[in-house]
């Protein structure tokens, strides 16, 4: 690494406005519409963890990889997104098509790069009661020991998910296993604790990917979520549907009943987040609409094109997004919160980055420079870390007016129908 930084510092002294990265990629030009790049993706790319291959027996074959692979933000924007922007007049545009890479040596590389602590931990007893089995029953957020269907969703409930001791959302908790080409198409990634729990069950997240984007581009927010307890399936493509969400749930199930799985047994199919960046977003709001199994939906810069999506989730459930100040989906993500109309919602805006690029924090700030929102959403709603409500609701909490930590500017959020 000292090695790249002085070949850097020797080609930006003779050329100017050259990029240098530790992957030795070419960052896109501003000017570009087609692609967008990350401050904190840029220091995934040099994650410092050697890589290994073992079989997988979760339907990956041979070889699937589980590595710590240097990872790069998206090389496109979403396709969705694109064509409608210049079509859909519900679409904002943005100013720009690309998120420019940190230049302080200060800003801490993300998940991809922190060296994860020791998995031998005390397994923590912050978590929910298992929603109703019944079809027609709606699963509650954090809520769900209360058989009313107008029960509160902050409300307290008994804990019994799985949670890394460790509670800070800024870094990796614990060593995880992390598994490409598996999943019920083959496609996806499957990311877990390397030692998963034998008192308590884990909490699933779905990870959606923006539209064309292969799912590894969000290695860091896939490892940062396992790290935390929860065992996390990245889908190969978001539709905006559910249909993959679904998919993967249903295979999902299958492994928690397979013995030959190491899954077996492992999982709480009632405790169900689904988040996900741009269409991986759509995917997962239509989730929690859908799929009774989902109680928690975090849009990572996304929102509805439609006018909002967030009226149809229903109010034992809860629902947020983050956004870029300067992101193309800046407008649909606000329309998405003011269409709640019962359901706890919340939204977070990122502000005050980088003045170059999109002029701010824009459409890739979510995944990469705003990860830690997504995993203290997490670990409030599946988790039941009710301590955290506190961050989010009110006048003066975290993400609602305090600084990003390890990166510049401060997050501006509010939400709605907590009691």
């Amino acid at each position: 690494m000292k090695s790249k930084f002085l070949k850097c510092a020797v080609v930006a002294s003779a050329l100017a406005f050259m990029n240098c990265s530790d992957d030795a990629t070419t960052s896109p030009a501003i000017n570009n519409p087609e692609s967008f790049v990350s401050s904190s993706a840029m220091a995934e790319g040099d994650s410092g963890i050697s890589s290994s291959t073992i079989a997988d027996p979760l339907g990956g074959g041979a070889g699937a990889e589980v590595s710590s692979s240097s990872v790069g933000a998206p090389d496109s924007l979403d396709p969705g997104l694109a064509l409608s922007s210049a079509m859909d007049p519900n679409v904002p545009q943005s100013s720009a098509d690309v998120l420019n890479p940190a230049s302080s040596a200060d800003t801490p590389a993300s998940s991809a790069s922190v060296a994860p602590t020791s998995s031998e931990v005390t397994p923590a007893s912050s978590a929910v009661a298992p929603a109703s089995s019944s079809v027609d029953a709606p699963a509650s957020s954090a809520t769900v020991a209360s058989s009313s269907s107008d029960a509160s969703a902050s409300s307290a409930t008994e804990k019994t998910i799985f949670l890394a001791e460790g509670n800070e959302e800024e870094k990796d908790q614990l060593k995880v296993v992390y598994k490409t080409n598996t999943g019920w198409n083959n496609g996806g990634i499957l990311c877990y604790p390397e030692k998963l729990s034998d008192t308590q069950k884990h909490g699933i997240v779905v990870w959606g990917p923006g539209g064309g984007e292969q799912p590894g581009k969000y290695e860091g927010m896939i490892r940062r979520l396992a790290s935390h307890g929860f065992v996390v399936i990245a889908l190969s493509e978001s539709p905006g549907d559910a249909s993959q969400a679904i998919k993967a749930l249903d295979w999902l199930d299958k492994q928690n009943k397979d013995n030959n799985s190491p899954l077996y047994g492992k999982l709480d199919m009632n405790v169900v987040g689904c988040s996900g960046h741009s269409m991986g977003g759509l995917e997962s709001e239509q989730a929690a609409i859908k799929d009774k199994r989902v109680i928690t939906a975090f849009l990572n810069n996304s929102g509805d094109r439609n006018g909002g999506a967030f009226k149809n989730i229903p109010a034992t459930k809860t629902a947020g997004v983050v956004f870029g100040e300067k992101g193309m989906e800046h407008d649909n993500a606000i329309a998405d919160y003011n269409s709640a109309k019962s359901v706890p919602a919340c939204m977070i805006e990122m502000t005050g980055g980088p003045m170059n690029g999109e002029g701010g924090y824009g459409h890739g700030s979510g995944p990469w420079d705003g990860m830690a929102v997504t995993i203290a959403w997490m670990r409030w709603h599946l988790g039941g870390e009710d301590f955290r409500k506190a961050d989010f609701v009110g006048s003066s909490g975290k993400y609602i007016n305090g600084n990003i930590a390890g990166h510049q500017g401060k997050w501006k959020g509010q939400c709605k129908n907590f009691n």
